[in-house]
């Protein structure tokens, strides 16, 4: 386990402390283990003891120990004590640095069949306007306030298409929402073919959330999937899809929104179904959608490590080589000390 050492916002941190420990050892082996000793030849005097007794001496066993400068006795601490400390690993351990991650995923499938071509959707000023001109308005500002979601476009008349696949770019999918034209996926509406690809694209998804905002003025027509069976899968695979209906329940044929069959599928993935039938209620339901599956966000932490093994190694070469050379020098010129 690492131990720190604080220092303002910035902490010392051994990876390896427990190495400190070994720090007295040299101590412990100078005062346990016995010198090393070796036998030398030794010149036979004639006469010793003679010789002993007339300067009044006593013969005995005898040993040489070299003493060492004291100069050379630091640095071999100092040496010892820098290998140690860059064995137990230093490195500064940085203020943390929080990083947050959208936890969300957002898929807005827009109709784009014949029907939306109709003028009579109510704008802001009252005024009959485009339909798909209206939701394109109300679709942008929902986009723009997206910070931290990613974002995906799908569009879908005889089939759908994915347009953009889950992005970040917020620009981007602004752009590519306002080039939706009516004649570019087909005359029809094929609402569980929409809902299928949208399961689909969510596999890539890696986050919880997973939601799909469908908007429709029709009922399908062209599906080889039925938009009830395609929201059974969702629901298995934890996409939750919110429907959006605009346009009239009582047209016939194209013209006619199925609104049952919306509520249904809102309720079977754990959505909600809302009716719109003008641009400010339009916009109070993605307004409604963000309060009723509020953004997640995951927070992440890390605090960046900068190693400084390599100072107090350095520096114990540097030292070592020092304490050598100084050595070399001094049995050069004779002054090595008995």
């Amino acid at each position: 386990m690492p131990r720190a050492i604080g220092l303002g916002r910035t902490v010392l941190e051994f990876t390896y402390p427990w190495i400190l420990f070994v720090l007295p050892l040299p101590l412990l082996v100078r005062w346990w283990v016995p010198p090393y000793r070796e036998s030398v030849s030794a010149l036979r005097v004639p006469f010793f003891a003679e010789i002993a007794e007339a300067v009044d001496q006593s013969p005995g066993d005898g040993a040489v120990v070299l003493r060492r400068p004291a100069s050379q006795m630091v640095a071999m601490i100092v040496a010892w004590v820098l290998i140690v400390l860059a064995l137990a690993g230093p490195e500064w351990v940085e203020e943390a640095i929080e990083r947050h991650q959208p936890a969300r995923d957002v898929m807005l499938a827009i109709d784009l069949s014949g029907s939306m071509d109709s003028v009579d959707f109510p704008d802001e000023e009252g005024n009959r306007a485009r339909r798909l001109d209206v939701v394109q308005r109300v679709a942008d500002r929902f986009i723009a306030e997206r910070d931290g979601d990613r974002v995906g476009l799908i569009v879908f008349g005889t089939r759908p298409y994915v347009q953009l696949p889950f992005t970040r770019d917020l620009a981007t999918a602004r752009a590519l929402l306002g080039l939706m034209e009516i004649p570019m996926a087909g005359p029809q509406t094929a609402i569980g073919d929409a809902i299928g690809l949208a399961i689909k694209t969510f596999e890539s998804s890696e986050v919880e959330q997973r939601l799909l905002i469908l908007l429709t003025d029709g009922h399908d027509t062209a599906s080889k999937m039925a938009p009830l069976n395609a929201a059974d899968i969702a629901r298995l695979n934890g996409v939750s899809v919110f429907t959006i209906g605009i346009g009239d329940a009582e047209a016939e044929g194209e013209d006619r929104v199925d609104f049952d069959t919306l509520k249904m599928v809102a309720r079977r993935t754990g959505g909600e179904f809302f009716e719109a039938q003008d641009q400010a209620a339009l916009a109070a339901v993605y307004r409604r959608i963000d309060e009723m599956a509020p953004q997640q966000v995951r927070s992440e932490s890390f605090r960046p490590r900068r190693s400084l093994v390599h100072w107090p190694a350095g520096a114990a070469v540097v030292l070592a080589l020092f304490a050598t050379a100084a050595t070399l020098l001094r049995r050069g010129t004779g002054r090595a000390e008995p």
